[in-house]
């Protein structure tokens, strides 16, 4: 069967909240030496102020990718903005850990990008985290490019 993307409801937004604020906490503990605690309440904080309508938010495309009634994972891709007039954002892009290496991930990237043809839009951006080994090799393999980069190096208090 075909992965296809479906508006993803309230209720599946719901109760993906939870994973993906705990998960964008984790990955600023990792990777930012923040407090778990200040970790999970700036990512709270950022994705409620992104999503201040939930699943109905305008300029948020929230889709649940299926194979047949199997849910298998979801992404979450921003339309572009007064900030970014010519790009779409993936916020978020995740395939469920049971279904992880039968390439939905992949097939998710190319139909978001199908719609957003549809819609006009030029470019597709996305963060990752540069120990995301895997994410950055399947975006390169999709034709995205390295635009910027950020480092950075953690300072020993004690000198």
């Amino acid at each position: 069967m075909e992965l296809t993307l479906t508006p993803m409801t309230a209720q599946e937004l719901a109760r993906l909240l939870v994973s993906l604020e705990q998960g964008y906490a984790d990955d600023l503990v990792a990777h930012r030496g923040m407090t778990p605690e200040a970790a999970l309440e700036r990512s709270v904080s950022q994705i409620r102020e992104s999503l201040p309508a939930g699943a109905a938010t305008e300029g948020a495309l929230l889709r649940t990718g299926r194979v047949g009634d199997t849910e298998v994972g979801w992404i979450w891709v921003t339309l572009p903005t007064v900030a970014a007039p010519e790009q779409a954002w993936i916020h978020n892009i995740e395939v469920h850990e049971e279904h992880r290496g039968h390439g939905y991930a992949r097939r998710m990237i190319q139909l978001i990008e199908a719609e957003l043809a549809q819609l006009g839009v030029p470019e597709l951006g996305l963060n990752v985290f540069g120990t995301n080994t895997v994410a950055i090799g399947l975006y390169r393999s999709l034709g995205f490019e390295v635009t910027s980069q950020q480092m950075a190096k953690r300072i020993d208090p004690a000198g």
